[in-house]
């Protein structure tokens, strides 16, 4: 499989292995009436030495480090970092913005959780499914999702409770095991479509070009099929 745009209604992302190839694209949509917007047209280089600039009508398009698609962060370093920072920032400001929520005196402590679970979770927790999920990754949403939930119980120093009874109290389950959950709803979604559907193809596909010698990343392939062996399954099961 060779991927080489992603659509979203009116958000187009070009993918090119060569500076020509991108190019030629860029250059195509002209006849076509597609006017991309001059301020939103940007190019990410990954894991290439090639400088030479991509133009549409005779104007040099910005090299950016990162990008904004769909809510989501894309960075050169190909990692989830830079997004689960962004979001942790979102969800923060959500939380503020309902402060007379947890406040109140007259909301029961169950209807207060529902309202996190639903506004301020559903913020850090979102694509969650398909990042990777290293434990430092894992340590930052915990200690936020923590935070909120003591506030909430009105839980304050010097007064402590362990992450456990704070779990117990509001109905919690770890936020790695919520992202999991997350991601075999998604995996079990996407196998169930056609054979030659993109989305399927994608999850087992591998992209044309070497990485550099390094530490292996630790892509969404790896964190499923290190799900699976805890599980003692494969994919041929799934």
């Amino acid at each position: 499989m060779h991927l080489d745009d992603l659509y979203f209604a009116d958000d187009l992302a070009l993918l090119s292995q060569t500076q020509q190839e991108m190019q030629e694209k860029t250059t195509s949509v002209a006849p076509i009436s597609l006017n991309i917007h001059k301020g939103k047209r940007k190019i990410l280089r990954y894991n290439t030495q090639c400088i030479n600039p991509v133009t549409i009508d005779g104007k040099y398009l910005e090299d950016v480090k990162t990008f904004t698609y769909l809510g989501s962060i894309i960075d050169e370093h190909d990692g989830f970092d830079a997004d689960v920072k962004a979001r942790i920032g979102k969800a923060r400001a959500v939380y503020l913005q309902l402060k007379n929520i947890w406040n109140s005196k007259q909301l029961s402590t169950n209807t207060k959780v529902r309202n996190f679970n639903t506004n301020v979770k559903t913020v850090i927790l979102y694509r969650s499914e398909t990042g990777k999920t290293t434990k430092d990754i894992i340590q930052k949403i915990q200690v936020f999702i923590n935070s909120c939930l003591r506030k909430i119980l009105q839980i304050r120093w010097p007064d402590s409770i362990s992450n456990n009874v704070l779990w117990e109290r509001t109905n919690q389950i770890p936020a790695e095991g919520e992202i999991r959950k997350k991601r075999w709803k998604w995996i079990g979604h996407t196998l169930r479509k056609a054979p030659n559907c993109v989305t399927r193809q994608a999850l087992t596909w591998n992209p044309q070009g070497q990485r550099k010698r390094e530490i292996p990343k630790n892509a969404l392939r790896r964190e499923v099929e290190k799900d699976m062996r805890r599980m003692n399954k494969n994919w041929m099961e799934l």
